[in-house]
């Protein structure tokens, strides 16, 4: 019996051939529609560069142990010019954006079509560079070629040229005769950066990195922030150095870290005008400063009373900049918790009632609503409100959170706002990457020697690699993926430091300026085949690639 439509016609079906012909044609669109997505994403698949790969972990029962092949691919070199090459941060790009609010010097990186596809030379008689912790205090001066920064702050000890290095008196400009006294005075002002109560600081605009140098024998772990500007090369030198250091800017994005991370935040004449645009830098400031976190000014206008001739200003118009800076601190829930001489520091409120006042309609700044995300910093825009703390926390404050080194292995409590975070999983990371490191070092013997210091975790979990490593002469730079869980609160948390990217394009870094550039798993190779030429290694560079 044949079917029928409604109207009593026979039905009739197209035979399976006819029907084969446009769902083969749309499957090959679709196809080619995603290979053109990927090619957009990231360009140029299956490419890698690397000095030494190593596979590690177990092969599974279905699969059969095998070595790693690795596709042997060529690049041309740049021209000389390219030696201090760093794609998003591109003088050479700079007059295409704006000067408000310094816009040009934050990260604008190259399209795809622009990309350079060559190796970056280093300069004419780069040698490799001096070991920690030897090179704290000097560096070759043919590995960092800078002059300017040498003859317009040679008064002030930032660096002296003797011969072919570089040496590091100590100096700053607060602090002419040596970052020692300096960091002395401020131990006096603050006593809990002498206890592991304060781990992890952030240095705004760091000259070549020497408070974060002093601060790594004192057990504090500095992130050193710069813009590549007029100063050349601040962040350069102070990865030469050996100091943990990034380049960035507080400008219309928020930096590239988590609501709550550093446990003191340090401004040594740094430039930045606080009380400018409603305070919005130190709204940021206040965004990246966890509870009871400290936060440290020198230079103006503290002091003012006594500095403000030096300062080509007048005593009225400092004591206004300082009255105007006590104001919005205030309204920010930040108190000032010491002074003395050219030195001030205010304390982060622990207390969320002092957020209740910012119910008021005509309150400054006003609260940031309930659809920002507070940890959301990857090309993010600054807003003109405050970020109010979770008052589910209870144990992420600086007076709650543990003092280092035990705060290391706490489990933190922000991991239970992870997908499938949990204190077991939290150990048993931990307990994997103590097992691995063994297996690491004896592929890589120079891991855990003066060999090897700057180190990246391109796509670090919960920090248990670096965590790992903490008793070797290392530091490590802790990468979560701007498109990943987002895991580095926890990584800060337990007293280490990281940043946000998006490995689809350059880190905010200078060329040559990490030994051991460490993968595990998820990784294409596209995604750092652009970073390997270009970016991160220096004369010694180890990659260890895990499988996933």
């Amino acid at each position: 019996m044949k079917n029928k439509d409604k109207d009593g016609k026979p039905l009739s079906y197209p035979d399976k051939s006819s029907r084969m012909v446009p769902m083969t044609i749309m499957f090959l669109v679709l196809c080619g529609f995603s290979f053109y997505l990927g090619g957009i994403f990231c360009s140029e698949k299956d490419r890698i560069v690397s000095n030494d790969v190593a596979k590690t972990g177990s092969p599974s029962k279905e699969v059969s142990s095998s070595p790693l092949q690795v596709k042997s691919v060529s690049f041309t070199e740049c021209s000389a010019d390219y030696q201090d090459y760093t794609p998003c941060t591109d003088p050479k790009r700079w007059k295409k954006y704006g000067t408000h609010r310094l816009t040009f010097l934050e990260r604008h990186c190259p399209p795809i079509f622009e990309r350079k596809d060559c190796l970056v030379p280093p300069p004419d008689g780069y040698k490799p560079p001096i070991r920690w912790p030897k090179s704290k205090n000097e560096c070759w001066y043919r590995n960092v070629p800078y002059d300017w920064i040498n003859k317009q702050k040679s008064n002030q000890n930032w660096l002296r040229k003797e011969g072919e290095k570089f040496l590091f008196p100590g100096g700053g400009t607060m602090f002419p005769k040596g970052v020692g006294a300096y960091v002395d005075l401020m131990q006096d002002l603050i006593p809990e950066m002498q206890d592991g109560t304060i781990r992890t600081a952030i240095d705004t605009g760091c000259g070549v990195a020497s408070w974060g140098g002093d601060l790594l024998d004192r057990g504090i772990l500095t992130v050193s922030l710069a813009p590549r500007d007029n100063h050349e090369a601040q962040v350069q030198f102070a990865l030469e150095r050996g100091i943990p250091a990034i380049l960035g800017i507080i400008s219309t994005q928020r930096l590239p870290f988590p609501s709550n991370s550093f446990d003191m935040a340090h401004c040594s004449r740094c430039l930045i005008p606080w009380t400018e645009f409603g305070g919005i830098y130190l709204l940021e400031i206040h965004r990246i400063l966890r509870p009871g976190g400290f936060w440290v000014l020198s230079g103006p206008p503290v002091n003012y009373e006594n500095r403000w001739r030096g300062w080509n200003t007048t005593v009225e118009e400092q004591k206004s900049d300082y009255d105007k800076l006590q104001e919005l601190l205030t309204s920010m829930c930040f108190k000032l918790y010491n002074k003395k001489d050219d030195i001030a520091v205010w304390q982060k409120s622990v207390d969320n009632s002092c957020y209740d006042k910012l119910t008021n309609p005509d309150a400054y700044p006003p609260k940031c609503d309930d659809g920002t995300e507070p940890d959301a910093a990857w090309y993010t825009p600054l807003r003109p409100c405050i970020v109010v703390p979770n008052p589910k926390l209870k144990k992420s404050a600086l007076t709650t959170v543990p003092k280092w080194p035990e705060r290391l292995s706490v489990t933190p409590e922000r991991i239970s706002y992870t997908p499938s975070g949990s204190s077991n999983a939290f150990k048993h990371d931990d307990s994997k990457w103590s097992v691995r490191l063994k297996h690491y070092k004896s592929l890589l013997p120079a891991i855990g020697t003066e060999k090897i210091r700057n180190v990246m975790d391109m796509n670090t979990m919960y920090g248990g690699f670096a965590a790992a490593v903490v008793n070797d002469p290392l530091w490590v730079m802790n990468v979560v993926s701007s498109y990943a869980a987002n895991t580095l609160p926890v990584v800060y948390d337990r007293g280490l430091i990281g940043t946000y990217h998006d490995w689809c394009e350059a880190f905010s870094t200078y060329p040559r300026t990490y030994d051991l550039l460490h993968l595990d798993g998820l990784f294409t190779a596209e995604s750092h085949r652009y970073e390997y030429g270009h970016s991160l290694n220096r004369s010694v560079s180890y990659i260890i690639s895990k499988q996933p």
